[in-house]
């Protein structure tokens, strides 16, 4: 395993990275909160522009047709930054879809890849974990059930949505007016919603292994998108501390403060070792359960720890909405929820070894 990006995924960290950083700026950050949008349109448009949104998309839908590994390396720059689109949830239905759909499914994302529309998925079901085989049935291609946690349901053109048939557990895209939807606040700010489906139809996605590919690949962008915001509050962090004086020396100057902050730099290493392996054995087809167990385990447990770590050597300041540290921990702390914290990974992890 090589642990390195070959030289296109570098160009692709580089190219995230380099608009993120111009893009989302604390200013626009705040303009976006106070403005009300579901997501920022502006940045939408301009990561489209980049070819971004279709880096995990087939070619026939003007996409790149990249995989899980290019989807990790989006997904923690904008973790990194906090960028307020609905990325992960559009990159994550696009590349399962590109993975298992039909011809026609397939060329129905080029709207994606040019920024037209947005894709979520629902895999949550109030009081289940991830790994939990739905209670939502199909029957004859239509879905009744409840489905929790979701992203941008209102605004998605499609909701991927998975469902017991009875033979096994399979995916259909559903359109949000055919659902009810219960607007529920997310802690990072993003629209959420309780979907109920009632005899709803749904069309059908690839056979009982695209699931599977939804549930894992899921993971690999959680995890990912963890992975960038422990970075990003790291990095502020770091900064803070290196400038912040008391007792006339700086922060960072005081030994108790520098083991906190090594602390925090070597669970993102962790963090960042589990997610890596567990994305490039997803793109290799090999068995890559265990790995992104792991990386949802240190993503629940010891990343958001290190946030907590980030937000006590902010002293007071780490609390106050006025400044950004707060944005990280939310999205730290949502991760967990999604995954459905340190236990359930746990039990995970003693399942499948």
């Amino acid at each position: 395993m090589d642990f390195n990006l070959d030289e296109t995924q570098t160009e692709i960290r580089t190219l995230a990275a380099d608009l993120l950083t111009r893009e989302v700026t604390p200013a626009r950050l705040e303009a976006h909160e106070k403005g009300g949008s579901p997501y920022d349109a502006e940045l939408w448009r301009a990561l489209a522009k980049a070819g971004l949104l279709g880096i995990c998309l087939p070619d026939s839908a003007g996409g790149a047709g990249f995989g899980p590994v290019e989807l990790a390396v989006i997904l923690r720059e904008a973790g990194a930054r906090v960028a307020p689109v609905p990325l992960a949830a559009s990159l994550v239905a696009g590349l399962t879809i590109a993975q298992h759909g039909t011809d026609a499914q397939r060329e129905a994302l080029a709207p994606l890849a040019e920024g037209e529309i947005v894709l979520t998925y629902a895999l949550r079901e109030p009081g289940a974990d991830l790994h939990d085989r739905p209670r939502t049935t199909a029957t004859g291609d239509r879905l009744t059930g409840r489905k929790s946690l979701i992203s941008y349901a209102r605004e998605s053109a499609k909701i991927l949505v998975s469902a017991d048939t009875g033979d096994g557990v399979r995916l259909y895209l559903v359109d949000p007016a055919d659902v009810e939807i219960t607007g529920t606040p997310l802690s990072t700010g993003e629209p959420g919603s309780v979907i109920t489906l009632n005899d709803t139809p749904g069309e059908p996605v690839g056979d009982t292994r695209a699931h599977d590919a939804l549930r894992l690949n899921a993971l690999a962008a959680i995890t990912a998108t963890a992975s960038g915001v422990l970075s990003g509050a790291l990095k502020l962090t770091t900064e803070y501390i290196r400038t912040r004086r008391q007792f006339d020396r700086a922060l960072a100057e005081f030994q108790a403060v520098t083991v906190q902050i090594a602390d925090v730099y070597i669970a993102g290493r962790v963090l960042d070792v589990a997610v890596w392996s567990g994305a490039w054995r997803l793109a290799q087809g090999l068995p890559a359960e265990e790995d992104l167990a792991i990386a949802a385990l240190h993503t629940a447990d010891s990343a958001l720890r290190a946030l907590y770590t980030c937000q006590h050597l902010h002293g007071g300041i780490g609390l106050d909405v006025s400044y950004p540290l707060h944005r990280y921990f939310a999205w730290g702390k949502h991760a967990a929820h999604l995954i459905g914290g340190a236990e359930a990974q746990l039990n995970l992890i003693g399942a499948l070894v």
